[in-house]
């Protein structure tokens, strides 16, 4: 062949006669809009030119910048059907100086007989395979395909610096070298060799000379895998590293005979081939050279789906680790589940080993579950372990509260998951309850302190307490020990979750746990029983922190109050800044010994300045249904102080209480001296006076006054509703009694349960009236209407006075019990 460069302004290009090369200049893919440029040959403009053998074309463009507009293909076709092959290095035709300055792609089409095997190999750097959308750093391209008879298979796209170093195939091969414009290489960069029969679509062989990773794809990827085809890749790993094979992404297709599958060939197996599905974990913590193969399957010809894989291999030194075997015994737990991951890390770009976990020391990948009811043993492929954590999850269930009601359970870390040389991140234990028919409690061995703001746990572990109950979020805190919560009550399913942050837990884990049992159903969403420290504040906050305490949800705090302390409850602001869309928030304050109760309405009113209890104490909160942006959220927090008791206050109420027995004395005696001179009178209020002598005026000496001059129709006492009743009637006479509210009433006994918020309809108030003083009740009787008096049996009635009519006389009444 023979090329001509005329000048920097025109090309020519003649290419001889059985060449088989073939040259195409045509429109690249602008990046962006330009002005029109083309080939100029003899003053014609044209859009596309092709060069054949025995052809010569002298051209030129129309632009200074062609290669924004136009690429060049450079193909040559080699039969190796009716005559040898070229075998040997492939050199660039024409070469790199010869062309104009475009994108270029230099096609070889290789075709061969079934019974031959193209070997294309590569020089140093390799080549590392890129999957679709990616692209090379330095623009330089390497596409390979295969043939299966007529049908052309996509082996892969790749670029330099890699680890692929022979691609072996049948039937043919098609490769196509990209370079861009400014690259001024003169060399293809690999070479074909004559090879037998391999008796499968190609083989792949990855060198690794270090450490390193390669990751590798099937044929046609992501496109389904030819079907019932086999492909194989061939590792070379340097005696003294490990390698490890984890499947990044695969699909199976549908099989109507034989089964998709994975095949390896492992150096000193006895169980050569190893088969393994694409779903399971793949071998890891392998010396020396292995191979893996992809075995298709005959597909449904209706629904054949889609066989596909994108794997990863990991060579790496051995560690320590690798040669130590742990036993994880989880044969005795039920429900339980542990996994071993990596840590979150951040990307880098240089090489970093990976950390494998390693069933049975050869089933290695990068994520461990292990379940409960078996022994695993397990090692470990990694540099550094802490990079690897574990997290483990077990249900505790109640299936029929007539088997486990008041029940107990410990919630503990087994031993065997603690001795592993992995750092535990957490232990989450899900407690589930039948609805409505019991609830649990978590009592700890050490009292807990709720972490917030004012006083964060610094602890090397906390307990995180939410609901387990599918689409309720209800995070009732964080706790760790060193508080005063003896114990949480909760009305439904929960997740504990046992949460590490420093490598030595252990020393503090080991003096604590918790301990769940099944109690009677109570409807509460939460109740906290608190025993403050005489030492320190101890601070409380509502459920749902951050977010807001959910709607209708209510919780109580039960506060004890020692014998010789005071109690003080403050809270941190003065209003909680709810707005309720429906119904009302309410706090409840009750002293447990009094049944005393105060309600306060969270949305209107000033929350109560700092008080002191002298008794133990219900704190109630019950929310509303808040407004988007305005939710409830309250920290308080509650502090004792010793009772102290003044001498001088000691002295004067001796006194006053001497004083006041004395008055109380000489009170009585007069009162007593009094009575039974009113014994002689008549009687008190509303009692009609039945000693009055009731003959005939014709006995004066029995009867010496008349009825005006003598008390026998006074009164000492009358209702003051006898006398103001007028007062009470409305416009339509009807009598008016005093607006009270309701309230739904607290029952039960005072120390167990927390009280009762009132109906969400219902207004705030501000004092409840105790059990002890009832709603007064008003007489429907008005101040006109006639009174009615009771009589004894014996003896007639008489107004004593001739000139007043007598009262007709009435039957004697019983007086109700």
């Amino acid at each position: 062949t023979s090329f001509l460069f005329l000048s920097a302004e025109a090309f020519a290009i003649a290419l001889p006669p059985r060449s088989g090369i073939i040259i195409s200049i045509k429109p690249g893919t602008p990046t962006v809009p330009v002005k029109p440029c083309y080939i100029v040959i003899s003053k014609k403009q044209l859009s596309m030119l092709s060069i054949k053998p025995e052809e010569r074309a002298v051209f030129d463009f129309s632009c200074q910048n062609p290669e924004k507009h136009f690429v060049i293909e450079i193909q040559k076709n080699i039969d190796c059907m009716s005559g040898p092959c070229p075998f040997g290095e492939v050199q660039l035709q024409p070469s790199t100086s010869s062309l104009p300055v475009l994108n270029r792609t230099f096609i070889w089409d290789v075709k061969a007989p079934k019974n031959i095997g193209l070997e294309l190999q590569f020089s140093v750097p390799r080549l590392r395979q890129i999957g679709p959308g990616e692209s090379c750093p330095d623009g330089v391209t390497y596409s390979i395909n295969g043939r299966i008879d007529a049908t052309s298979v996509r082996i892969g796209t790749f670029c330099s610096n890699g680890t692929v170093s022979r691609i072996k195939m049948q039937e043919g091969v098609k490769m196509a070298l990209h370079l861009p414009w400014f690259d001024k290489r003169n060399v293809s960069g690999f070479s074909i060799a004559n090879r037998s029969s391999i008796k499968r679509l190609c083989i792949i062989e990855s060198m690794f000379e270090g450490e390193g990773s390669a990751i590798l794809m099937s044929a046609n990827y992501p496109e389904g895998f030819p079907e019932d085809e086999l492909m194989t890749w061939q590792f070379v790993v340097p005696a003294h590293l490990r390698a490890s094979v984890s499947f990044l992404t695969f699909n199976v297709s549908n099989c109507v005979k034989k089964e998709e599958r994975v095949e390896y060939y492992i150096p000193g197996s006895t169980t050569n081939p190893e088969v393994f599905k694409l779903e399971d974990q793949q071998p890891g913590n392998m010396a020396g050279n292995f191979n893996l193969s992809l075995q298709g399957c005959d597909q449904d010809a209706q629904n054949p789906g889609i066989l596909r894989l994108q794997f990863q291999v990991l060579v790496q030194r051995p560690q320590n680790e690798s040669n130590k075997t742990y036993l994880v015994d989880l044969s005795n737990e039920h429900a339980m589940s542990l996994t071993i991951e990596p840590r979150s890390d951040k990307l880098s770009r240089r090489f970093v080993p990976g950390c494998f976990v390693c069933l049975e020391s050869r089933t290695c990948s990068t994520n461990l579950t292990l379940t409960s009811g078996s022994k695993h043993k397990i090692s470990f492929l990694c540099d550094n372990l802490t990079r690897l954590w574990m997290k483990a999850e077990k249900t505790i269930s109640c299936p029929d509260h007539r088997h486990c009601h008041r029940k107990s359970y410990p919630l503990q870390v087994p031993e065997n998951i603690l001795q592993l040389p992995v750092q535990l991140h957490h232990f989450s234990w899900k407690l589930l309850v039948p609805k409505d028919r019991l609830s649990l409690a978590l009592v700890p061995t050490q009292k807990l302190q709720q972490s917030t703001n004012e006083r964060a746990c610094n602890t090397s572990f906390s307990y995180f307490v939410a609901s387990a109950v599918p689409g309720q979020d209800l995070y009732f805190g964080s706790f760790c020990p060193g508080g005063s919560i003896k114990q949480i009550q909760v009305k439904q399913n929960i997740s504990v979750t046992f949460r590490t942050f420093k490598p030595d837990f252990h020393q503090e884990a080991s003096r604590q746990s918790l301990t769940v049992s099944f109690i009677p159903y109570f409807k509460e969403d939460g109740i906290f029983t608190v025993i403050p420290d005489t030492k320190s504040k101890v601070y409380l906050k509502t459920p749902n922190w951050d977010w807001g305490l959910p709607p209708l949800t209510s919780v109580s705090w039960n506060i004890s109050v020692p014998r010789n302390q005071v109690a003080c409850l403050t809270f941190l602001k003065e209003r909680t800044g709810v707005v309720c869309q429906t119904g009302r928030a309410f706090m409840i304050i009750q002293e447990q010994q009094s049944n005393a109760e105060e309600i306060f309405n969270l949305e209107d009113q000033v929350l109560p300045k700092p008080r002191f209890h002298h008794h133990s104490f219900w704190v109630n909160i019950s929310n509303c249904s808040p407004m988007s942006g305005k939710q409830l959220d309250l920290l308080f927090w509650v502090t004792l102080t010793p009772r102290t008791t003044d001498l001088t206050v000691t002295i004067i109420a001796a006194v006053g209480g001497g004083a006041l027995l004395l008055f109380a004395l000489g009170l009585i005696i007069c009162c007593v001296k009094r009575k039974k001179k009113e014994m002689n009178k008549g009687p008190v209020v509303g009692i009609y006076n039945g000693n009055i002598n009731t003959q005939m005026p014709k006995q004066q000496k029995k009867f010496q006054r008349g009825r005006k001059d003598n008390d026998s129709h006074v009164y000492a006492v009358i209702d003051d509703t006898m006398v103001y009743g007028h007062l009470l009637q409305d416009s339509n006479g009807s009598f008016l009694q005093a607006e009270v509210d309701t309230y739904r009433p607290f029952q039960g006994p005072m120390g167990d349960c927390p009280p009762s918020p009132p109906p969400i309809c219902s207004r705030a108030l501000t004092a409840k009236l105790t059990a002890e003083k009832p709603p007064p009740s008003f007489s429907s009787e008005s101040e006109n209407e006639p009174y009615t008096f009771s009589h004894p049996n014996n003896g007639n009635m008489s107004s004593g006075n001739t000139d007043i009519p007598l009262l007709d006389t009435l039957e004697p009444v019983e007086p109700a019990d």
